[in-house]
């Protein structure tokens, strides 16, 4: 079993180049290409920032082969990718086709594109079938992704598109494109008040689940903590994936890690993570 992690923290202590070269250096085996950066969203004031990120240039794949070359030249690949998000800002839609192109570019097999919180797996698969033949031309699948919404008076997240096993397998179906498959979340499939659970959730969606999004939380908020660090049953989690017989890459997605680490210290952080990851892999052997 092979291990990935986001570069999209890291990146925020080292950038991208340095990144991808301290991920391989921990012990990975993939990194997974975030691409927040290619339009930096403001959720206070609606609108997109300034941005001269390069994946925001007209330079935007010379950059994704850069990230490419440094992974091979350190021994690993890209091996799925993030779009930006929210999907229901228009502005940002308009850059999912440059997402697909940049994980084609660095690598990458699929690319996880968030469905809209609030619509029917109908409506939302209307975003994925103008995308779709864009992907195949460039050899990349698209994932959806299990998402929530927060509830204040509850104080504890409430349904959103693919919050359920029922609404992600109908997401799926809607589209029903071998393309078209699975990328579970593992901290939101845990949140009281939305998600089914990580095990339903994995045997419910079977060979359609091809991506994972690894993090730890208190089964509570959106946390995206280290595994093995909060209160998630990393064990029962293993076993699902087991019992469907996993065929993907073990992607850590617990980018709040790394917050409190800096410039000095960032290469331990990652290597914990790395750990981390390598013990779910070792579960999954056993």
């Amino acid at each position: 079993m092979k291990i990935s992690t986001e570069i999209a923290s890291a990146a925020k202590i080292v950038g991208e180049e340095r990144a991808v070269q301290y991920i391989a250096e921990a012990g990975f085996d993939a990194w997974d290409f975030s691409m927040f950066a290619m339009c930096k969203y403001d959720w206070e004031k609606r609108a997109l920032f300034e941005n001269n990120h390069p994946l925001a240039s007209s330079n935007y794949l010379a950059f994704a082969r850069k990230l490419k070359q440094i992974g091979l030249d350190n021994g690993i690949v890209c091996n799925q990718s993030h779009a930006p998000f929210p999907s229901a800002v228009r502005e940002i839609r308009s850059y999912f086709k440059r997402a697909i192109e940049c994980t084609a570019e660095a690598g990458g097999k699929i690319c996880i594109i968030h469905p809209e919180n609030n619509k029917s797996a109908q409506e939302n698969a209307e975003m994925y079938f103008e995308l779709l033949p864009f992907a195949k031309e460039h050899g990349v699948k698209i994932a959806t992704e299990n998402m929530w919404n927060w509830d204040d008076s509850k104080d504890e997240s409430s349904f959103a598109a693919c919050a359920t096993s029922e609404s992600f397998v109908e997401h799926i179906d809607a589209v029903n494109d071998e393309f078209f498959v699975a990328c579970l979340d593992i901290g939101h499939a845990e949140m009281r008040g939305s998600g089914s659970g990580d095990a339903e959730m994995i045997r419910a969606l079977g060979s359609r689940l091809q991506a994972l999004h690894i993090h730890d939380n208190d089964k509570w908020h959106d946390s995206h903590q280290i595994p093995f660090s909060m209160s998630i049953d990393f064990n029962a989690v293993v076993r699902a994936l087991q019992d469907i017989d996993y065929q993907g890459y073990f992607t850590l997605e617990a980018d709040r890690y790394l917050h409190d680490f800096n410039e000095e210290n960032v290469f331990e952080g990652i290597k914990n993570l790395a750990a981390s990851a390598k013990k779910l892999a070792d579960m999954f052997k056993k």
